[in-house]
């Protein structure tokens, strides 16, 4: 159970990172990766999502069992951001068993990284940090975070692939 909460706080963190800073317009679609030290990508190319990413820096990346992982990022929102915005969640153990999925409230979610709706369109940074539990089950985790606005309007879409090994 603390394992599936840790990974629905990492989930969670990377969606207000995600819902806060996607939307990087994308031109290449060989190249999906978020900018930063991190296993991020969009889910698929884009030009017209409402959020634009600088950077997102995981500390340590990859994520570690028994570590804090620490979650900068920095970016512009192209509009503002009001309440009934959402997130659809999912965290998924070796691609085959979802240990979690749900659809959040953004507004709520951004009360965890000191933010609060609405979200004044321009520049914005955050820094969440996320205490992992000492034994991770080994294998891959998949996690998935697709923002909309209160308009059901795509803001952005990012996945991220972290595995834990076994020791």
């Amino acid at each position: 159970m603390k394992l599936t909460t840790c990974l629905v706080s990492l989930a969670l963190s990377s969606l207000v990172t995600a819902s806060i800073f996607g939307g990087q317009t994308i031109l290449d679609d060989s190249d999906l990766s978020v900018p930063g030290d991190n296993p991020l990508t969009f889910c698929k190319a884009t030009t017209d999502d409402k959020l634009v990413i600088e950077y997102v820096d995981l500390i340590p990346n990859p994520p570690e069992a028994g570590k804090v992982l620490k979650i900068e990022a920095a970016g512009n929102f192209t509009e503002e951001i009001t309440e009934g915005a959402y997130v659809l969640l999912s965290v998924k153990y070796n691609r085959l068993i979802t240990l979690f999925s749900s659809k959040e409230n953004l507004c709520d979610q951004m009360k965890n990284v000191d933010k609060e709706c609405p979200l004044e369109k321009g520049k914005i940074s955050i820094t969440k940090e996320v205490e992992l539990p000492n034994r991770i089950p080994p294998g891959t985790y998949d996690v998935l975070a697709d923002a909309y606005d209160d308009k059901d309007q795509k803001l952005t879409c990012l996945t991220a692939k972290v595995t834990f090994k076994s020791g």
